[in-house]
Order: C-alpha cells, then sequence, then structure tokens
C-alpha cells in the first residue's frame, strides 16, 4: 500500500468523529486514572486514551492517513 506522504498532517477526521474520540479519549484517561483497572492494563488503557484524545483535538489521525480513510467532508 502506498502512502501519500503530502498529506501527512492534513485534517482527516471529521467533527463527529472528533467529538466521539474526545468523549472515548475522557473515558479511558478516567478509567486508569480512577483504578478502575488492574496495573498490567493501565497502562495501555491510559495510553490508548490520550492517543485517541490528541487524533480527536488536533484533527488529524496517522493511522487514517495510512489507510487512506477520511471523514473529513471538504467544502467543493
Amino acid at each position: 500500500m502506498k502512502v501519500n506522504w503530502m498529506k501527512i498532517g492534513e485534517r482527516n477526521v471529521g467533527p463527529f468523529d472528533r467529538f466521539v474520540r474526545i468523549i472515548v479519549g475522557i473515558v479511558l484517561i478516567a478509567i486508569a486514572v480512577l483504578g478502575w483497572v488492574t496495573v498490567p492494563w493501565v497502562y495501555l488503557i491510559a495510553l490508548i486514551g490520550v492517543i485517541v484524545l490528541i487524533t480527536g483535538i488536533v484533527g488529524w489521525c496517522q493511522l487514517y492517513t495510512i489507510l487512506g480513510i477520511n471523514t473529513l467532508k471538504k467544502k467543493a
């Protein structure tokens, strides 16, 4: 699969997707901070939460870029 490197950093996460990512990121971080999971899993849950939260805030997802997914509708 060929990645178009010129689009690296270009927004590809739509508003609904961003909203869901922010909520899920906050929930995952809260689960980790409140200690609802055991120690081996708390770091993974927190890391995933931070990554999801950041991609929601920034509006760009590297995995979407690699897979060629774009949920952001652009004005024509």
